[in-house]
């Protein structure tokens, strides 16, 4: 695996094999690679003739400075991963290289972006992974690029910047992966004192509360249970909400698929996971 670390490195690299007709992958993470990652990487290998695994903690993306000061960084130990799970290149670039001096852009994508995540974190958070998913893309112009569902607002996010864009790249979503007690993967894992490991299992709690609520067709008071749940565990949610998976809109109609997210701080750190909530088959009369 060879290790690139400018736009321009880059696009020479891959040039050959664009010029061959060969299919490119890209997946796009901000290092600290755990399963998930590699979960995408052995997916785009499975589907694609090279595959590019980018490394860029993006600070355009952090509301909390702190957190982006302890984001863990070990260049050396992703590289070893990603090659391991048959990525070809790392696209490993700096922040002046993704931010020039000067650098007066921002891309914005309204509507999915504002609510939950977006209420939280701030406007800024979804703006700054708008504008570097585009120059990513835009830098490797992958035949398909792999998100994790982890992240489910900001795979709906990027789905609706490449939709509005018109950007020749398809968008696939891998299901989460998570580990041996049921948390879901994630690079701030690390973080959670050992104290709060056990609490830290209420998000996933509630999401099955939630999830399982739900099949009564009432989805707010589905809400409400998984709230109730993850309260007894000791643990107070930021929300914890269904809603529709293409706009995170509050969904209304248990006919219709919806997602089940959540977010809560666990300690110092932050956590966020969903589940998918099967349509409900009502009876018409």
């Amino acid at each position: 695996m060879r290790t690139v670390r400018t736009v321009a490195d880059l696009r020479s690299a891959l040039a050959p094999a664009r010029a061959e007709g060969r299919r490119i992958g890209l997946v796009p993470t901000m290092g600290a690679l755990h399963d998930g990652h590699l979960s995408l990487v052995r997916a785009a290998r499975a589907a694609c003739d090279v595959v590019v695994v980018s490394v860029f903690v993006n600070p355009t993306q952090f509301d909390d400075r702190a957190d982006l000061t302890a984001y863990p960084r070990d260049e050396a130990r992703d590289a070893a991963l990603a090659a391991g799970a048959g990525a070809d290149l790392l696209f490993a670039p700096s922040v002046e290289e993704m931010y020039p001096h000067g650098f007066a852009t921002t891309v914005q994508v309204r509507g999915v972006s504002e609510p939950l995540e977006g209420e939280q974190r701030g406007v800024g958070h979804f703006d700054g992974v708008a504008t570097v998913v585009t120059k990513l893309l835009l830098a490797a112009s992958p035949d398909v690029a792999w998100f994790g569902q982890k992240d489910a607002q900001q795979v709906a996010v990027v789905r609706r910047l490449v939709a509005d864009l018109g950007l020749p790249v398809t968008i696939e979503a891998a299901p989460t992966v998570r580990e041996a007690d049921g948390l879901a993967m994630s690079s701030r894992n690390v973080r959670i004192a050992p104290e709060d490991r056990r609490r830290a299992l209420a998000l996933k709690a509630g999401l099955d509360v939630a999830v399982e609520a739900a099949s009564g067709g009432d989805l707010r008071a589905a809400e409400q249970l998984g709230q109730q749940w993850m309260r007894v565990m000791r643990v107070d949610p930021e929300y914890l909400a269904l809603v529709d998976p293409d706009t995170f809109a509050p969904a209304h109609d248990p006919r219709r698929p919806s997602v089940a997210v959540v977010a809560a701080r666990v300690g110092d750190v932050r956590l966020i996971d969903n589940l998918p909530v099967p349509a409900l088959a009502l009876e018409t009369r």
